[in-house]
């Protein structure tokens, strides 16, 4: 005789979701620990100029975005053809940047203030003027780091066309 009988039936025994809930929250929360929300909707035509000496930012707390480019399509009617400034979300004159660094400055962390610096996301057809407007109104807030974003190329491939 044996000790252990087998049972009969071969029924599986049901799957047990007490767990499950902890499981989904725990997804959740990674997501949105590990999820960066892009922070400005661009409203200009942005194609940035090709460059062969590059340099990455490490950190880009410090850094306060400028875009300089045409409105995109849903915004000529409003504003034109010409190139533009978008600070944040919105298109702005360029009288709002010395506003706009300073506000973001404040917002900063005491010791990154003094290490802030401007990148420029510039277009590639945007006029030398409105660029010039810009750098006017960064000298007068004191912000003098400037950093031009560039996508990576040889740039005498754009002048051989």
């Amino acid at each position: 005789m044996s000790k252990f009988s087998k049972k009969k039936g071969g029924e599986v025994p049901a799957i047990s979701t007490a767990s499950l809930p902890d499981i989904v929250f725990m997804l959740l929360f990674f997501f949105m620990v590990a999820t960066v929300m892009r922070e400005d909707e661009l409203s200009v035509e942005n194609s940035l100029p090709l460059a062969n000496q590059i340099e990455k930012l490490e950190d880009k707390n410090m850094l306060v975005y400028i875009y300089v480019g045409q409105p995109t399509a849903a915004y000529q009617k409003q504003f034109g053809e010409s190139a533009v400034i978008q600070l944040g979300d919105k298109i702005s004159p360029a009288e709002r940047v010395y506003d706009y660094v300073n506000t973001k400055r404040n917002a900063m962390a005491e010791n990154l203030q003094l290490q802030m610096m401007v990148s420029l996301k510039v277009d590639g057809e945007a006029t030398v003027g409105v660029l010039t407007d810009v750098k006017e109104q960064l000298r007068r807030a004191n912000a003098l780091k400037v950093n031009y974003t560039a996508r990576k190329g040889d740039p005498m491939m754009n002048l051989n066309r």
